[in-house]
């Protein structure tokens, strides 16, 4: 169970700080249920996710520690590119990496992306929207949780992730 305060990463929705845990007051919901009442980090507004406890259809787990992301800069240059064998099958690769809330998973779609960019633009080729989409969406789940135990404006996390790896 997490506490009010705590960092979470909720699904695709991405990084939120839990607000609240408790009952909701609303028509229609059992006021036996637990929630919790989350905020996106880094979105303007007053709009509230509301996810059950006991909820298993969305991947809801603790932002990394400081270590654990600086271990996962480290290993970045040994991590091999998202494996798709089948075209037709690319974004169901995609939308798997991405669910999955795994950083090494985003790590993996984002070199994989990276790779395919490389290699269409030698052939003169762009790069697929679909390819587009799904990078940002890595990048931007990857960064906006790194940019947490690292201290570092999520911005610059793909600059501080260069220099960290040489490159």
């Amino acid at each position: 169970m997490f506490d009010i305060g705590d960092y979470v990463v909720f699904g695709t929705d991405g990084v939120c700080t839990v607000e609240a845990v408790g009952s909701l007051d609303m028509e229609g919901v059992s006021k036996e249920k637990l929630y919790y009442t989350l905020a996106p980090v880094g979105k303007s507004g007053s709009n509230r996710i509301f996810a059950p406890v006991d909820g298993k259809r969305v991947v809801m787990r603790r932002v990394i520690s400081a270590d654990e992301a600086k271990a996962l800069i480290g290993k970045i240059t040994e991590i091999e590119p998202l494996d798709v064998p089948d075209e037709r099958k690319r974004e169901e690769a995609y939308k798997a990496a991405l669910m999955s809330c795994d950083v090494v998973q985003m790590v993996r779609l984002i070199k994989e992306i990276h790779r395919r960019r490389r290699v269409r633009f030698a052939a003169g080729k762009k790069l697929p929207a679909i390819d587009e989409r799904y990078c940002n969406l890595a990048e931007n789940s990857l960064y906006s949780e790194l940019s947490l135990p690292l201290n570092v404006e999520k911005s610059r996390v793909e600059e501080y992730i260069a220099d960290a790896v040489g490159m």
